[in-house]
């Protein structure tokens, strides 16, 4: 799968301002940081990007010939620069700057379309999944037109990261935001208006400004790329209002390139991205959203942290991966109770001190195989290729949110599973927070329609793939790797129970003058005594113990099912049931409800993830599974000179080599620096700085 390098999110703690003297400034002198407003990481999460070799989603390398190493750089990631020396692409090709910098000799998709539409000054919209390289559609022509590329990139606290990526690879980087102390800022406009500069990141807010405008204008600018796109629709579930004023961008530069960017969005996001950034006459790119690695399965919620458990115990121990639950006292409690029983778990939410979700964060980044529990707060720049897999606890509010949270798993191509346990909770809690929020009319319409896709996703007994992928306007076919093909699930005729419940709540309504929440109104079809069945006379209904014929969980999954089909619906404070918009048809028998019998947890061996066999302890990569066991020794041998090397330069493991690189290397088994440079995802800086240690690992390992 095409890398595209960019790095990984070290902190998303809040922005910090600098003390500035008072009074003008001049462009050329120091001026102070420009205000960006506070992040709210609870609520602002845009998808990350890829971070691994160039694989196929079959799994395949591609290799090329060994390439000429480019000057290298060191960078001073503190003061937001990497203090390169000039190294000019500017006479190359796509081809050979892939090569050269990147390690790759072929191109993904439309990849290299998109290249030589900006290359040649032309304007683009790209729609392209997490783990598609998008991010090389824009650093590549940075290289290779004159001037800089400036990046729009949604937090300055990725930033820093960002650069420290860039420079592992040879590219002169910097950023622009509030966290530079104002020489660190004054010494990146220096180093800008002087042409030293390959890539530059901002946030939009600070882009914006008067005053950055007319320093870019100083400057000569290569193209400017607008990251997470989808951030400009304001129906979409990562809406951000500063993104709305990048159209100035149109005005402020008519001839530079403009290329925006986005692995989440519908068709409607797409035509919103393209009106309101005024890119009408933007060739557009849209890419597969298919993540044929990833497994999706969705089991029915029962007692959910056991069944979490068994889940990592049986499919993934020792392995990275993430868990979303949907309030911080559900990530904190959960992250506790995961320890408790062996899993090292951490937890990361906006209500933790900065230091302490930097120093999670960091762990997560750095060790192997931790856990982290979180909200939604957490994953935004989070490149860390292996982690295998991603859990949530509670329902995701939309599609496009569980696409971009379940596409954090598996950005090396390697098999990786996206497990969510979902129940009649969620339904009834997700659909009350949006009637008592405070959105307009319109606004609420839209998280309904969002909410129902979601809803329709978890209940479907087709292709979960095929579902998925059809919201975002793209036909497939059976994927063979969901759980509905995996195990598809048996149908019944429910049309009966179904009048039945329906029945229950109007004789409820109708003749006691009551609305009840599920659990009463399972009791009175169960016919079970209680307080207050006894007090309001319930067992003298006509309807009192109709439903002894199915269990209580037979009937939970039928109401799960029948609320999501809108033939029950949930009002109110309390959640308290009633006849749906489509139970008219139901009560008339016009219709027959087909509801499907939820599946039995999977046993460890049939309910297993491709990614791998059962768990080993420790934290053994599961990119090793497919090798020989002579090959897992030179594996681990491989892991541990990478992780002495990253200790020392205290950067991630992945940010050395990734798993799939080592198993690709292990692969080929190069006995010199030309073979060694033929691996996938070994560039020209990587192969100069490694390549002899690699080497010698290789032949200790081997016994060369």
């Amino acid at each position: 799968m095409m890398s595209d390098r960019r790095s990984r999110v070290e902190h998303m703690e809040d922005h910090q301002t600098t003390d500035a003297p008072a009074g003008p400034v001049p462009l050329d002198g120091w001026a102070p940081p420009l205000d960006e407003p506070p992040y709210d990481p609870e609520y602002d999460d845009p998808p990350p990007e890829f971070d691994g070799p160039l694989r196929g989603y079959d799994g395949s390398t591609t290799q090329h010939a060994a390439p000429q190493s480019p000057d290298l750089t060191s960078v001073d990631r503190d003061a937001g620069v990497s203090t390169a020396s000039a190294t000019s692409f500017s006479d190359g090709t796509p081809l050979s700057v892939l090569s050269q910098v990147f390690g790759y000799d072929e191109f993904r998709g439309e990849q290299a379309a998109i290249i030589d539409q900006i290359v040649a000054g032309g304007d683009a919209v790209v729609l392209m999944p997490t783990g598609g390289g998008k991010s090389l559609c824009y650093q590549i022509p940075s290289l290779l037109r004159e001037g800089t590329g400036v990046v729009v990139s949604p937090l300055i606290a990725l930033m820093s990261d960002q650069v420290a990526a860039l420079e592992a690879v040879g590219i002169r980087a910097a950023f622009l935001n509030s966290t530079l102390e104002p020489h660190e800022a004054q010494a990146v406009e220096q180093r800008l208006l002087a042409g030293e500069i390959d890539l530059l990141y901002m946030a939009p807010e600070r882009l914006v400004l008067p005053r950055t405008l007319d320093l870019l204008q100083r400057a000569r600018i290569a193209l400017v790329a607008i990251d997470e796109a989808h951030c400009v629709s304001q129906w979409g579930h990562d809406f951000r209002p500063d993104y709305l004023g990048l159209s100035v961008l149109a005005d402020a530069f008519p001839d530079v390139p403009r290329v925006a960017l986005t692995a989440t969005a519908t068709r409607e996001t797409h035509r919103e991205i393209s009106t309101r950034l005024r890119m009408e006459e933007a060739e557009h790119f849209v890419s597969s959203f298919d993540r044929p690695n990833i497994q999706y399965r969705i089991d029915p919620k029962d007692r959910p942290r056991d069944q979490l458990l068994r889940f990592i115990s049986a499919e993934h121990d020792g392995d990275a991966g993430i868990v979303y639950c949907m309030s911080r006292k559900s990530v904190d409690t959960t992250a506790q109770w995961l320890n408790e029983r062996g899993v090292t778990a951490l937890p990361y939410h906006a209500g933790l001190d900065a230091r302490v979700r930097h120093t999670h964060q960091e762990r997560f980044l750095r060790e192997e195989g931790i856990v982290i529990v979180a909200t939604i707060a957490f994953g935004m720049g989070i490149d860390k290729p292996d982690v295998r897999f991603v859990a949530h606890l509670d329902l995701p509010k939309s599609i496009e949110g569980y696409y971009q949270e379940t596409g954090r798993a598996g950005r090396d191509g390697l098999p990786s599973t996206a497990w969510m346990a979902y129940g009649l909770g969620d339904l009834v809690n997700q659909r009350r927070f949006i009637d008592q929020g405070d959105g307009s009319d319109q606004f609420k319409r839209n998280a309904r329609t969002h909410l129902d896709a979601m809803l329709a996703l978890c209940e479907t007994v087709t292709c979960r793939r095929v579902q998925l992928l059809r919201y975002f306007g793209q036909d497939s076919e059976a994927c063979g790797n969901c759980d509905t093909c995996l195990t598809p699930p048996t149908t019944w005729d429910a049309t009966v129970p179904a009048q039945k419940l329906l029945s229950t709540l109007i004789r409820l309504d109708r003749e006691r003058g009551q609305k009840f929440g599920s659990g009463q109104v399972l009791d009175v079809l169960l016919g079970r005594a209680n307080d207050r069945s006894t007090q309001f006379r319930h067992d003298e209904l006509s309807v009192w113990g109709i439903g002894q014929d199915l269990s209580e969980k037979q009937w939970r999954s039928a109401l799960r099912q029948l609320l999501a089909r809108g033939i029950v619906e949930a009002e109110g404070d309390y959640g308290v049931l009633v006849p749906g918009p489509e139970s008219g048809p139901v009560l008339r028998s016009d219709v027959t409800v087909e509801l499907a019998e939820d599946r039995s947890p999977p046993s460890q061996s049939s309910g297993r993830s491709r990614s791998g066999g059962g768990g080993s302890g420790g934290s053994r990569s599961r990119a090793a599974d497919a090798l020989e066991p002579a090959a897992r020794e030179v594996f681990e041998a491989l892991r541990e000179w990478r992780t002495s090397v990253a200790k020392e330069k205290q950067i991630p493991p992945y940010m050395v080599f990734s798993d799939a690189t080592l198993v690709a290397i292990i692969d080929t088994n190069p006995t010199s620096i030309g073979a060694l440079g033929t691996v996938s995802g070994v560039g020209a800086k990587k192969l100069a700085e490694y390549g002899e240690p690699v080497l010698e690992t290789l032949a200790e390992a081997t016994g060369g």
